[in-house]
Parts: C-alpha cells; sequence; structure tokens
C-alpha cells in the first residue's frame, strides 16, 4: 500500500498519510495524531504493506511555524526545571529534550535510561505545575542523537539526523570484518553507540572475508609459493613474503592472479 510519510518536528517518529492527500514533499502539514494536532514535514510515498493513517488538517500556516517555533523556545526554558524536579526524586533517567504539541495541550518529556523507571510521582508534579498532560517516552541512544543532531567523526551532520529513519542492528563483528580498531573513539558514533556506518559496507567485507586468502596461509603466485603477509580489500590485492636462501622478498598481486592453497587439518 502507498502512504505519504510525514515525518513529526522534533521527534524520531514518522505517521502516514494517504496519498490522495496529493502532499508535496518537503511541505509543512498539520496533522491529527490520536487526538493531538502535530506539525510535521512530508517526506515523499513510500510502500507499506500495513500502518495507520492519520487525517491531515491543513497546509501549515505563518501563524502555524510561529507557534511551533515559540514551542520550541519554550520547551527549551523548561528542561532545566524539569531536570530539577527529576533529580530532586532520584529517578535514575536522563531527561533529552521536551516536546509539545502545537495547541500546546501536551507536553512530552523524552528520556533515556538503563532500567525502568517509576515517575509517577515526576508526572504528578509536572502536571500540577504545567496545567497540560504529560507524557514520558522513554527513547533509545541514538533516538536522541536522531532529533538533538551532533558532528560525526567523519566531520559531517550524522547519518542519523539526515536521513535515517530506521536503525539498522549494528555488531562489533562489523568492525572486525573491515579491520578497524576496536577503539571506541573509532567506532563509536556521537550517540556512544557503535557507527550507523559501519552498516552500509558490511556486505561487501563479507564477501571479500570469504575470497581473500588469511594472514600467514600460503599461496600459489606466478613467482611460485609464498606467505600472505597482508591483505587490501578495496584494491582487491594481496601481499605475498617469499624467502629464499635467507634473503626475503615482498609481491603484491591482484587476487584473481593467485590461488589459495588449501591446508590440511591434523587430528
Amino acid at each position: 500500500m502507498q502512504l505519504t510519510e510525514i515525518v513529526l518536528f522534533n521527534t524520531p517518529s514518522s505517521v502516514y498519510a494517504n496519498t490522495q492527500e496529493n502532499l508535496v514533499r518537503g511541505a509543512r502539514v498539520v496533522i491529527n495524531v490520536g487526538g493531538s494536532v502535530e506539525l510535521g514535514v512530508v517526506k515523499g510515498i513510500v510502500e507499506i504493506a500495513d500502518a495507520e493513517i492519520v487525517p491531515v488538517l491543513r497546509t501549515a500556516t505563518k501563524e502555524d511555524n510561529l507557534k511551533h517555533c515559540e514551542n520550541c523556545r519554550y520547551t527549551r526554558t523548561l528542561l532545566p526545571e524539569i531536570k530539577k524536579e527529576a533529580e530532586k526524586l532520584n529517578l535514575d533517567m536522563k531527561i533529552g529534550f521536551i516536546t509539545t504539541n502545537l495547541d500546546r495541550t501536551k507536553l512530552t518529556v523524552n528520556y533515556t535510561a538503563d532500567e525502568r523507571v517509576d515517575f509517577r510521582e515526576l508526572l504528578k508534579i509536572l502536571g500540577a505545575k504545567y496545567k497540560m498532560r504529560i507524557e514520558m517516552r522513554q527513547i533509545g541512544n541514538r533516538d536522541e542523537s536522531k532529533v538533538v543532531g551532533a558532528i560525526g567523526i567523519c566531520g559531517r551532520e550524522t547519518c542519523c539526523k539526515l536521513y535515517l529513519n530506521d536503525f539498522d542492528k549494528v555488531s562489533i563483528k562489523m568492525a572486525k570484518n573491515q579491520n578497524i580498531a576496536l577503539n571506541p573513539n573509532r567506532i563509536n558514533g556521537m550517540c556512544g553507540r557503535l557507527l550507523c556506518c559501519l552498516k552500509y559496507e558490511d556486505e561487501f567485507y563479507e564477501k571479500m572475508q570469504k575470497l581473500m586468502p588469511k594472514i600467514n596461509s600460503n599461496v600459489t603466485t606466478p613467482d611460485g609459493v609464498g606467505t600472505v603477509v597482508g591483505t587490501d580489500f578495496l584494491k582487491e590485492t594481496v601481499t605475498v613474503n617469499f624467502v629464499k636462501d635467507d634473503t626475503t622478498e615482498q609481491k603484491v598481486y591482484n587476487l584473481a592472479d593467485i590461488k589459495i592453497e588449501k591446508t590440511k587439518r591434523t587430528k
């Protein structure tokens, strides 16, 4: 089923509208999400098997955009206050950011935590203080980075902020496949989790791991049998070491020009 994807402002979430609305990519729209009036931006047409369709109330007006900006300034002033209230209750949680819907009837507190948090007392305090419906939303570190944004180790804005909607599973094996030093500063993103970009080329490196000879294995080359001392997956080359008459020599060969010697297993 073809639907129009709409990304909600200041959240890591997307919602979907009927394509008959004829919404233009990049347009700001006001939508009704579960009775809450929200502002979103149209991302494009997607193919989804099953999803809840939200009604589009209107194309965002100048007043809607100004109201959204005002709400952003308002929630930024609330952040230190709400953090202070959580600290008073000794809640083991990190409050990342706060959002409100367009008509300012609901306040959403986005937080990260390692374990379940009993925030019922905090809800009572915040509800009485701000006279709004309070929603506590637990998010992941990647979700927080997606909303807040950051500059990655590559020097560019993080992929999650720019275009990623879903976070694929990333494992330490992917870094090993790419021969990256397992240094947290090298393999972790600004969110503290493994870099999402490790996933991008993992299929290629998995394929090359199967094709390339292992280090210290023997291979047959146009110049005879030698020992592998280095490999370059991107160039698809192998560095081979030859020992003859107490002298050593190293040569680089294309993967297609060598033959991997099979080793016999001993019981």
